[in-house]
């Protein structure tokens, strides 16, 4: 019988429920109310007011940042280059290769009785390099096309040439030391 009352109730009051949120800040509100009643200060709102509009300019920050990171990217001056001449894209890319091949074999053979030349051509090296990045600067300035490319191009060639010649003198080294190393008996 009690089941049938509460659900004639249920009926009768079917449309008159109060469904609706409460308001924001409804619940800090009630705590505050409830703490002062209680005598408690609360320091919950004091805490939470400044929270808010701290992330949100963070997060404007981050996305301005974000955005001039992107849209400020300026292209490499090797990318600067292969857009001025793609074939110079290609003949860096031939002839870095085949001189770091010869770098690492001038590597390998240092020996205390080489040492000094190896770290002279290496010395020599880093100028070269530095000269043709110089090169590439001004092909990038707008300098004289024809005569700059034909300068890195002749820049590459030196190195390798200087290469094989102290690989050559290396390798007489190597031959004179073997040479005399026969000549003791013992």
């Amino acid at each position: 019988m009690e089941k049938e009352n509460l659900d004639n109730l249920f009926e009768r009051l079917k449309g008159s429920f109060d469904i609706e949120e409460p308001t924001q800040g409804h619940q800090d509100r009630f705590l505050e109310k409830l703490n002062a009643s209680k005598g408690v200060t609360s320091i919950y709102k004091k805490r939470n007011s400044w929270w808010k509009p701290f992330s949100i300019a963070a997060s404007v920050a981050i996305l301005i940042g974000i955005g001039l990171g992107v849209l400020n990217t300026r292209p490499t001056l090797e990318e600067q280059v292969a857009e001025i001449s793609p074939e110079v894209s290609q003949s860096h890319f031939y002839f870095a290769s085949l001189i770091e091949e010869q770098v690492k074999l001038l590597e390998s053979e240092s020996s205390p009785e080489t040492q000094r030349i190896v770290d002279d051509t290496m010395a020599q090296l880093n100028k070269l390099k530095d000269d043709y990045n110089q090169l590439e600067q001004d092909l990038v300035n707008g300098g004289n096309s024809k005569l700059i490319l034909s300068a890195m191009i002749t820049n590459f060639q030196t190195r390798i040439d200087l290469l094989q010649d102290v690989l050559d003198k290396i390798e007489t080294i190597k031959n004179f030391k073997n040479y005399e190393d026969e000549d003791y008996t013992i």
